[in-house]
């Protein structure tokens, strides 16, 4: 019965081929402790990489283009902060993080957190009933905004890019 329900309703859940759906009733915000201009340490250059990271990166960054999850930004814009991302492997799996610990330390930490999972699960220890769906690629199903979107730029070796969605390692992320 629920397969049934799921199949009628498909259109609902994407693949790993299409394009991720955003949460359209809340948007990602960095909001900086300083001014400009920034200082030089957010202005860094890609990291070195191995030929195997190398080529790794440019899956996941062509993933990530055709996902929507990033995207390129005009040529005549100034680009005052660039952070450079490593390749994460766990299990023989890979992922691309950025190293926003720079960024992270003159970003304003938010004032309402997520709650913690001791909280979530004492909210639910009462449910009769306990239902979860994973969804693809969901930390990157959060839109970024605008004036964010200059602020998580990466650096990699083929190119600079931007979020459009909430990147893995910054701060405030959910």
């Amino acid at each position: 019965e629920l397969s049934a329900l799921l199949y009628d309703h498909k259109e609902a859940f994407s693949s790993d081929k299409e394009p991720l759906w955003a949460i359209i009733f809340h948007e990602f915000d960095i909001i900086l402790n300083i001014e400009r201009p920034y200082p030089p340490i957010l202005r860094r250059p890609a990291y070195p990489e191995s030929p195997k990271s190398r080529q790794t990166l440019e899956i996941h960054i062509k993933e990530l283009l055709d996902l929507g999850v990033i995207g390129r930004f005009g040529h005549n814009e100034q680009v005052e902060i660039t952070t450079p991302v490593i390749v994460a492997w766990h299990n023989g799996k890979s992922r691309m993080v950025g190293d926003f610990r720079a960024l992270d330390t003159y970003t304003f930490l938010d004032r309402y957190p997520i709650p913690t999972i001791q909280i979530d699960l004492t909210q639910i220890s009462q449910a009769v009933f306990i239902s979860t769906m994973d969804s693809l690629k969901r930390f990157h199903q959060n839109a970024v905004t605008p004036r964010a979107r200059k602020y998580s730029r990466i650096i990699v070796h083929c190119g600079e890019y931007e979020y459009l969605m909430i990147p893995f390692g910054i701060k405030n992320a959910p």
